[in-house]
């Protein structure tokens, strides 16, 4: 049984008592958000949300998470189109991924369709057919200075 003396405990106007032994009250803003669907979830259409995912299911159509970060777990088969923060595979994805930031790619995973990241990590035994377009804000910025200069040296007509 739990202490009485506990203050985990409070009785509510019912006499009866709130709370679990030993869990400690937080208001949800200070808990992380993460969801999850397990191995034996299919879902057909889209996906959208404000947490963190982890997928180890079946998607077929679209996954939308520009702000957070998704999992794509072992024994997940994902053909959709996918636009995230960040994005970390360990399963199947049949698709064109964006990901704002970056793409870890480990050695059970396998990619096919277009990533678009910020950076991207591929482990050794990762499969990827498909394309590559990394978008480095330092390499843009010396690319548009070198485009400038050779416009400052182009002929005028």
């Amino acid at each position: 049984m739990w202490n009485q003396d506990s203050n985990d405990y409070k009785p509510n106007a019912a006499g009866r008592t709130e709370g679990a032994p030993g869990a400690e009250r937080r208001p949800v803003e200070e808990k992380a958000r993460m969801a999850t669907l397990g191995a034996s979830v299919c879902i057909k259409g889209e996906i959208t949300g404000s947490e963190d995912l982890t997928i180890d299911g079946q998607v077929e159509g679209k996954i939308d998470l520009p702000e957070h970060v998704l999992t794509i777990g072992p024994n997940a088969m994902i053909m959709a189109d996918v636009a995230v923060k960040s994005l970390a595979i360990f399963g199947t994805v049949i698709g064109n991924v964006k990901a704002r930031e970056r793409v870890d790619l480990r050695n059970s995973g396998s990619v096919e369709g277009t990533i678009v990241c910020g950076r991207i990590a591929m482990q050794e035994g990762a499969k990827f057919i498909g394309k590559l377009q990394t978008n480095d804000k330092k390499a843009d910025a010396k690319s548009h200075k070198g485009d400038k200069d050779k416009a400052a040296l182009a002929p005028v007509a």
